[in-house]
């Protein structure tokens, strides 16, 4: 008894804080509530059939109300299947979620609506945004979502005007949840719009400032940190959001791609003159440790000019042997 009040008076702290609770109400197995309504049927159609046959107008009159019992109990069935709930209403007034996994029965008069809760997996098409520098980038995410809070699913936002166009989301699971899924795609696009814009697409200059293209796990945490806060009111739990789709827009892919290569030759001639003066060097070193030639300051800058030109430039060097002449 003092469980039941308790339970009882945490449901109605819940109603009165608007948050989800579990539903309370009657509930009866669904087989027996099912044996029951086909009880109803048979006595009833039995009374009804010898009242009319003996004109005896009490055994109509309890025929008639059996059957309509029947039908009442016609519509509490209700069947879940795991990762499953039912919101359920009793003329407007929120009762409480129903997620047992099974075959139930509850009263008629408890309007429900089911919501799938399993993982949903969203592929957004990439959308054109501009980067912390002004430059248009095309990107795209893939989020994976499911519902967390059945209660602000259904109260807190509008699931009708979330829905495609010419269809009415009703009790059918599948048109709630498009509804949910057409909020989470424009929510996304905007948490997308809004942590790009944070972030340059690349590094221009030799630093440490996170990039879209280098962010990696950071970059992703945060778009998933910003959807997870958006999507909350929306009783929605964001399970992972990744950035899928990262490009230049088309009208500046092909100055950024020059841009780049230029980057990638100027990156590449620095290592080339690095080695070259390390390999002048120890040839100079060499030739005046080992004494093969003593070469003066015109000589020696002469020769780093000519080894500069053969070990930075492009093509093959053309040896040229100076032979010199013989004074006799």
């Amino acid at each position: 008894m003092e469980k039941n009040g308790k339970n009882s008076s945490l449901s109605q702290f819940a109603q009165q804080e608007g948050h989800e609770y579990e539903f309370t109400g009657f509930t009866m197995n669904g087989f027996a509530a099912l044996f029951l309504s086909l009880a109803l049927l048979v006595g009833g159609s039995l009374l009804l059939w010898q009242g009319i046959e003996r004109e005896w107008t009490p055994s109509i009159v309890s025929g008639v109300v059996l059957l309509v019992f029947f039908i009442f109990t016609l519509g509490g069935y209700v069947k879940l299947e795991p990762n499953e709930a039912r919101v359920m209403m009793f003329f407007g007034k929120y009762k409480g979620t129903f997620r047992r996994v099974g075959f139930y029965w509850v009263n008629p008069f408890i309007n429900t609506k089911s919501l799938s809760l399993r993982a949903r997996n969203l592929n957004a098409d990439p959308i054109k945004v501009n980067d912390k520098q002004g430059n248009p980038v095309m990107i795209g995410l893939v989020v994976v979502w499911k519902l967390k809070d059945t209660y602000k699913a259904m109260f807190e936002i509008d699931a009708q005007t979330m829905a495609s166009v010419n269809v009415t989301t009703g009790v059918n699971v599948n048109n709630i949840m498009r509804a949910f899924e057409n909020f989470v795609k424009i929510q996304s696009d905007a948490a997308l719009r809004q942590v790009a814009g944070l972030y340059a697409y690349d590094n221009n200059e030799d630093t440490h400032e996170l990039t879209l293209r280098s962010g990696g796990d950071e970059i992703n945490a945060q778009l998933e940190h910003t959807l997870d806060d958006r999507l909350r009111m929306a009783g929605i739990e964001v399970v992972e959001a990744r950035i899928n789709y990262l490009a230049y827009a088309p009208e500046i892919a092909a100055v950024m791609l020059r841009r780049q290569q230029a980057d990638a030759i100027i990156a590449a001639r620095e290592k080339i003159v690095e080695g070259a003066v390390s390999m002048v060097k120890m040839a100079l070193d060499k030739l005046s440790e080992e004494q093969v030639v003593e070469l003066d300051d015109d000589k020696k800058a002469a020769m780093v000019s000519n080894l500069m030109v053969v070990l930075c430039g492009d093509d093959t060097a053309q040896p040229v042997v100076n032979t010199g002449t013989l004074n006799m």
